[in-house]
């Protein structure tokens, strides 16, 4: 039987929910309690209208960029995002290689299902970067960091915004989150992973303090800078304090991000809070945003708000649940293509044209 035509990432998300088990279904699309951040990630993106120019050639557009001094084709990222391997048997792995035939930056998380050595095995010309937690004892942290290294990763993306677990109704109700029983998560040591889960606040079976470290401050970004030449990204940024207390630590970049909305409910979108933190960095880090981005115009308007590229997390799971490598690669030319598209229609033949005056927020409307 052959599968069905999707057009646009909506249609993906469709596809893996009809598809998928229950347990995978809530684990990947929940939010926390209320779930209004999630849906306000999406809702954000519809406040801002675009201010179309006429009249210019965009006959060829180029929608390159660089990020870190590395070029990629287009300002699209795969984020981080777990346990791939539920919803296809190669999970990252198929990932990365999406990543690599369309020239763009894979993110792998410390909760892959594949191995940072799978991953640069099957992708080694593509451009990754991994994410990572602070551990309890730190030693696990430096092993992963000293393995990252050896395989090739060009950065670490050091997630911040979860210091303890949140609560997410839906993973609850449908029994909480359940690794089977043949799939592992390598870059966990043996020692921290636990029985198979029963109580559906922790994640992943291993103890939350030891993953995630509540009493963690700044003092763990100078830490992890004194042990690894890397370039350092912070994820989970969404106020200017914070923002400028990165610049401060001289890291080279931050993630505006609510991590999709899965940890707190009721944060601020992160394209609202986008701008004013572009404002206050002053180009002295790179600025990079996720949660909500489901559309090539959505790609456009973070650009226009002054993001160097946007990662993409839950619309890379749902092109594995479609047909792995393959799906994960038509999600990301489905962005490329309706970003190419809103650059053409918007009057901008480069990445580089992209400014805040192509946008306008409609709380502008009623001035006009």
């Amino acid at each position: 039987m052959s599968k069905p035509m999707l057009v646009c990432v909506d249609d993906y998300e469709k596809y893996a929910r009809e598809h998928l088990n229950q347990h995978s279904v809530a684990y990947y699309t929940c939010g926390a309690d209320e779930e209004v951040s999630v849906k306000e990630n999406r809702q954000a993106f519809r406040r801002f209208r675009i201010k179309p120019r006429v009249l210019r050639d965009v006959s060829k557009r180029d929608l390159s960029t660089s990020i870190l001094g590395q070029k990629i084709d287009f300002p699209i990222l795969i984020g981080p995002a777990g346990t791939q391997c539920l919803v296809h048997h190669e999970g990252e792995v198929a990932a990365a290689k999406a990543a690599n035939a369309m020239k763009t930056c894979i993110v792998l998380s410390t909760f892959s299902t594949k191995s940072l050595e799978e991953v640069s095995q099957a992708a080694p010309n593509c451009l990754r970067w991994f994410q990572l937690y602070i551990w309890r004892p730190r030693s696990i942290a430096v092993n992963l960091v000293r393995r990252a290294e050896a395989a090739g990763f060009k950065a670490l993306v050091l997630t911040l915004d979860m210091p303890i677990l949140g609560k997410r109704r839906s993973e609850w109700y449908a029994g909480g989150f359940q690794m089977p029983p043949h799939l592992h998560l390598p870059h966990l040591p043996k020692e921290l992973m636990g029985q198979a889960k029963e109580d559906a606040r922790q994640e992943y079976g291993a103890p939350a303090d030891m993953v995630i470290g509540a009493s963690l401050t700044w003092e763990c970004v100078e830490w992890l800078k004194s042990i690894t030449s890397l370039p350092i990204i912070l994820k989970g940024i969404l106020t200017p304090e914070d923002a400028l207390l990165a610049v401060q630590h001289q890291v080279a970049g931050i993630v505006v991000s609510n991590h999709g909305g899965r940890h707190l409910d009721y944060v601020q979108p992160t394209i609202e809070v986008l701008p004013k933190i572009v404002e206050v960095v002053k180009g002295k880090v790179e600025v990079y945003m996720d949660s909500g981005v489901r559309t090539g115009t959505d790609v456009f308007k973070a650009l226009a708000l002054g993001a160097k590229a946007v990662f993409v997390g839950r619309p890379i799971i749902y092109g594995l649940a479609y047909d792995g490598e393959e799906g994960a690669r038509q999600v990301l030319q489905i962005l490329r293509d309706e970003f190419s598209l809103a650059m053409a229609l918007s009057g901008c033949s480069s990445v580089s044209d992209i400014k805040q005056e192509y946008l306008m927020h409609e709380s502008q409307l009623a001035k006009l």
